[in-house]
């Protein structure tokens, strides 16, 4: 008699896709797709496009499967693939201004105030509106974590121009936090 598994822990599953199981492909994929296309939707211009991007991210994620060693978590390092194959895929079907900005002044950021008082959903969708270089700076930035060297790496740009595109990137979204908030307050009233 044959028992069928239901839940596989993300190793075998790994262990299965390196073995070149199709079917656990299927599973990883299930598992991880929807954490992965909010990933891709950060730097999409829709969500069809984060469906191509996420096609394209696993793709590259099972011809690669067998370079993950099992050092720090599967997901960070899918997600980290995901990125990667986001911003070559906008690349590749945008024409992606780069915009050098020297007028930035140090310590600028969003009100802490306003910021509190506006939802995740909110926030994505003033962050979906930057510009392509400034927005994905900021993702790559302030939600992913790398660093300016690594971004201006990444994107092909000075390490000076991740810093002032940032910079640039923040100002923005605090101008657009403090108008949201003055509608809201408005309306409150």
């Amino acid at each position: 008699m044959l028992l069928f598994k239901l839940k596989h822990t993300t190793e075998e599953l790994v262990a299965d896709c390196k073995a070149g199981k199709r079917k656990a492909q299927e599973l990883l994929y299930k598992q991880f797709a929807g954490k992965m296309l909010a990933v891709c939707m950060r730097y999409a211009v829709d969500k069809m496009e984060a469906e191509d991007m996420l096609q394209n991210g696993f793709v590259r994620v099972f011809q690669k499967i067998n370079d993950y060693r099992g050092e720090g978590s599967f997901g960070g390092w899918v997600r980290r693939i995901m990125v990667h194959s986001s911003i070559e895929y906008y690349r590749k079907h945008h024409k992606m201004m780069q915009v050098e900005i020297d007028d930035t002044t140090p310590g600028q950021s969003a009100n802490a105030v306003a910021m509190a008082n506006l939802d995740a959903k909110d926030l994505m969708g003033l962050i979906q509106k930057l510009s392509p270089g400034y927005r994905m700076v900021f993702n790559l930035y302030a939600i992913e974590g790398y660093s300016h060297k690594e971004i201006g790496e990444i994107m092909g740009i000075s390490e000076g121009a991740s810093k002032s595109q940032l910079s640039r990137a923040r100002s923005i979204l605090k101008e657009q936090v403090i108008k949201m908030e003055g509608r809201n307050y408005e309306y409150a009233g």
